[in-house]
């Protein structure tokens, strides 16, 4: 199977993840600027956060998520491409694990229903945990 197959899905998500960049610079930095919290105070993150309206902070907090799961996600994807173990269900679950985390985004950063949330968060494991342990399979 083409490596590319499985190689959209990966990109996908890191252009979802600039999208949420761009998303956190359009909240966070009006924000800081109507607060008047002075660029010194973004130093410390914990403080930043008593600073900042909670909507704000949804959108950032997700963008720091999409660095913790994903990059796993990424990693996986490049050993399939590499060892050559792209097949049709490892492709299904890339796209499944990229839908998912972008519905988590986009609930986390408006609404944040965290059972709904959690969720989410499960069903892309399950996605991504079937691409670990076929590959595991795989290999040993």
């Amino acid at each position: 199977m083409d490596a590319m197959a499985i190689v959209r899905p990966a990109l996908v998500l890191a252009g979802w993840t600039l999208v949420m960049f761009g998303w956190m610079g359009m909240t966070r930095i009006p924000a800081m600027s109507a607060a008047k919290i002075d660029p010194k105070q973004a130093r410390d993150t914990v403080r930043l956060r008593e600073l900042l309206p909670e909507e704000v902070q949804r959108v950032a907090n997700n963008y720091n998520h999409l660095f913790e799961q994903p990059t796993l996600f990424y990693a996986v994807v490049l050993m399939l491409v590499v060892t050559r173990l792209v097949d049709d269900l490892h492709v299904a679950c890339a796209w499944a694990f990229t839908g998912l985390r972008i519905v988590h985004s986009c609930v986390q950063a408006t609404i944040d229903v965290v059972p709904v949330r959690f969720g989410l968060f499960v069903l892309s494991w399950i996605a991504l945990g079937t691409m670990i342990v076929r590959a595991l399979i795989a290999a040993f």
